[in-house]
C-alpha cells in the first residue's frame, strides 16, 4: 500500500513538473514571437495567449477561479473585496506572479502606490518579462512623480513587447512633462 501511495505521489509530482515545464516552454515561444512580430494584430493575439497562461494557475483550478473572482470585483470597482481575494491568492501560492500582479493593480486603483510598487517588484522577481507589470510600474512611478523611473519601465516593456503602443505614447508624454518642468 505504501508503495502504491508513493508511486501516486511521484506521478502527481512528475505531472506538475511537466505541466510547469510545458507552460514555461509555451511562454518562451510566445515571448519570442511577441518580440519579433511587427504586425500589431498578430501581437495582440500572442498577448492574449500569454495572459491566458499567466491567469491560469498551473496546478490549482480553484486558484484560477479565485483570481477570476477578484478580477470581477475589480471590474465592478469593489476594490476592497478584490484586494482581499488577491491577498488570499498570494497567501495560497506566493510563487504565482499573477496574484501579485492583480493585487498591484488594485492597490494602484486604490491610490496606494508604494504598496503597489512592492507587489510589482514581486511580480518582476517571478516573471521578469511581465510587460503588464512593467507598464503598471510606469503608471505607479508617474503617480509618484518619478518620471525617469516611469520612462525606464516603459522602455523595458517596449523591449519585451515592441508592438505595444502605450509605452511609446507614455514615454513621449513623460519626456514632454520633464522638459516642461525644467523650463
Amino acid at each position: 500500500m505504501k508503495k502504491i501511495l508513493l508511486s501516486l505521489v511521484i506521478i502527481c509530482f512528475a505531472n506538475n513538473v511537466f505541466a510547469e515545464d510545458n507552460k514555461s516552454s509555451q511562454l518562451d515561444d510566445l515571448f519570442y514571437k511577441l518580440k519579433n512580430t511587427k504586425n500589431y494584430e498578430i501581437a495582440k493575439q500572442i498577448e492574449k495567449k500569454i495572459w491566458n497562461l499567466w491567469t491560469t494557475h498551473p496546478d490549482e483550478k480553484s486558484l484560477t477561479d479565485l483570481l477570476a473572482k477578484g478580477s470581477d470585483y475589480m471590474s465592478q470597482n469593489q476594490l476592497t473585496s478584490a484586494h482581499n481575494v488577491f491577498s488570499k491568492v498570494i497567501e495560497l501560492d506566493p510563487s504565482w506572479a499573477e496574484g501579485w500582479n492583480k493585487r498591484a493593480t488594485v492597490l494602484y486603483m486604490m491610490g496606494n502606490f508604494e504598496l503597489s510598487q512592492k507587489d510589482i517588484d514581486m511580480v518582476l522577481s517571478l516573471e521578469k518579462r511581465h510587460f503588464g507589470a512593467l507598464s503598471g510600474q510606469g503608471l505607479v512611478q508617474s503617480a509618484l512623480k518619478n518620471y525617469q523611473s516611469a520612462i525606464d519601465s516603459y522602455v523595458e516593456a517596449h523591449k519585451i513587447y515592441p508592438a505595444m503602443k502605450s509605452p511609446i505614447i507614455m514615454i513621449e508624454k513623460l519626456k514632454e512633462l520633464i522638459k516642461n518642468q525644467s523650463v
